[in-house]
């Protein structure tokens, strides 16, 4: 099963502005991934050609790094997860910029049942959240924060993802 997931966010700021936004990713003060909900995107040295890591379940490399640009990282798990996902900076007509984020792959095997009754919701629940944080960073405020379905809040209780605070269901204040 080929899979195509695109998530984007048009956001008033300059490309220059945004690009920390990237390459900030795996920091100590990562600026993108929504790391108080989720488990932490971590990496086995700094975001950079060849460094290796993932978050919960999911590990990947880091295929391509253009600073201030774009990160491609390329699955290594979960099992018949082949193909890369990646965050992207594209500069608008209007002066902002879409900051994209393409998970591009072939599902295999397991992944055939695992990718749409898990990790798809997981993921895409994920990514609106780090949308969400990118708008915060550079404005904020959210326009339109996004929600968990009742099918995510569930699936985070059933596998134990906890937010920072220890709750399994929606973080308090922010949604």
């Amino acid at each position: 099963m080929d899979v195509y997931n695109l998530h984007e966010r048009g956001l008033p700021a300059s490309p220059e502005r945004a690009g920390p936004l990237i390459d900030g990713l795996a920091g100590n003060d990562d600026p993108l991934w929504p790391r108080h909900h989720w488990p932490a995107l971590r990496l086995d040295g700094p975001l950079a050609v060849g460094a290796s890591g993932g978050h919960g379940p999911v590990r990947y490399t880091v295929e391509e790094y253009v600073p201030g640009h774009r990160v491609r990282f390329r699955f290594l798990a979960p099992r018949g997860f082949d193909g890369f996902h990646e965050f992207t900076l594209h500069a608008d007509p209007s002066g902002g910029t879409v900051l994209r984020h393409l998970l591009a792959m072939r599902a295999r095997g397991p992944a055939l049942l695992t990718w749409p009754l898990v990790f798809r919701p997981l993921h895409d629940a994920l990514l609106e959240d780090a949308l969400d944080r990118a708008e915060h960073g550079l404005t904020g405020t959210v326009r339109a924060p996004a929600r968990w379905s009742a099918y995510t809040r569930l699936l985070r209780h059933l596998l134990g993802v906890r937010s920072r605070d220890g709750a399994s269901g929606e973080p308090r204040g922010t949604r």
